[in-house]
């Protein structure tokens, strides 16, 4: 018989439901518009769903005209399935919740301040398409409030877990607290690459541009609801360096975060290592010493996000990312009952 205080640990308090449930509602309707969104792109472009597809993972062999890009298609995928874990009530979606919330309030925020700009603001007016454009931003901007005033309160003390002696084979907290570290390095040294890229790409476009390019919505002089690679690579940059140093303690809160980010940065890359072989760039890599940096960064982050996700969304991991004490034992009986 299972007289743990609480059989389900990964499950959140019931005094909880009311924030998880209006998370879960907010991220899938957000998370429907944007699949709106893709499909309107599908159907207006020359080429069909499988080509669309295909072009998810190999950027050089779409046909359709998108108005989203891959960061969005990632987006999308990860609000749906953190939309599930928070209609499940698991307590791992709560900081991937607030991540996305975060991602979602800066997008909202770069747009309102490039609608100070009345070019900018003209181009909404007499694009057909300007209101909805418009409206999706807005409503990411209601859904990023609604998750962040939700999930904020949302905490919870550690409950289920039997403790361990300290540095036993079977401590579930020193467990994560390896794991945890291993993942907040393998996010720094992330984020101190991109940073170095992100300074090379300095010189070749300005700081001012590109830090604007960052922070207001109007500077690409179009509307368009795919981020800026300006955009994108600062926002990661943060994201790493912000849920590296979080990790290094070996805080169990920050383990839905991890696990959420680290797919989205294995996807990205995937898709990079795809349109790197079917343009040949591994032959020419070493031609160049910028070219055997950019394979080595490559590599590094293929490798990095994917152990990341191993040990972030491993089998064994318990509500936060310890192992189950329960694993252990069934471990410990032998087939006969003995130990």
């Amino acid at each position: 018989m299972d007289v743990r205080p609480n059989p389900d640990p990964g499950r959140a308090a019931p005094e909880h439901s009311g924030a998880y449930l209006a998370t879960a509602l907010s991220l899938a309707v957000y998370s429907g518009v944007l699949t709106a969104w893709t499909v309107y792109g599908i159907r207006q472009g020359d080429g069909n769903a499988w080509d669309f597809l295909e072009g998810m993972f190999n950027p050089g062999a779409s046909l359709t005209t998108q108005v989203l890009g891959p960061h969005e298609w990632a987006f999308t995928v990860a609000c749906l399935v953190i939309a599930g874990l928070a209609l499940a009530q698991r307590r791992v979606a709560r900081s991937a919740a607030l991540l996305s919330g975060f991602v979602l309030l800066a997008v909202s925020l770069r747009e309102g301040l490039g609608l100070f700009d009345a070019a900018y603001r003209d181009q909404y007016r007499h694009d057909p398409l300007g209101g909805w454009a418009l409206a999706t931003r807005g409503l990411g901007l209601v859904v990023a409030l609604v998750v962040l005033l939700a999930m904020f309160p949302a905490t919870e003390r550690r409950r289920g877990v039997h403790p361990s002696a300290p540095g036993a084979a079977d401590d579930p907290e020193a467990w994560w607290r390896r794991s945890s570290r291993i993942c907040g390095v393998l996010f720094l040294l992330m984020g101190l690459a991109r940073i170095g890229w992100a300074v090379r790409d300095l010189t070749g476009v300005g700081t001012d541009h590109y830090l604007r390019a960052v922070v207001d919505g109007s500077v690409l002089g179009t509307l368009d609801l795919a981020a800026p690679t300006e955009f994108t690579t600062v926002g990661s940059v943060l994201v790493l360096f912000v849920l590296g140093v979080l990790a290094l303690p070996g805080r169990r809160e920050v383990r839905g975060a991890l696990l959420v980010f680290a797919a989205l940065e294995l996807y990205v890359t995937v898709r990079m290592v795809v349109w790197l072989t079917v343009t040949d760039f591994f032959n020419r890599s070493f031609e160049t010493p910028a070219g055997a940096l950019s394979l080595a960064t490559t590599a590094y982050a293929l490798a990095a996000m994917t152990s990341v996700v191993v040990l972030a969304g491993g089998r064994g991991l318990g509500p936060y990312g310890g192992m189950r004490t329960e694993g252990f034992r069934t471990a410990a009986v032998g087939r006969n009952g003995g130990l």
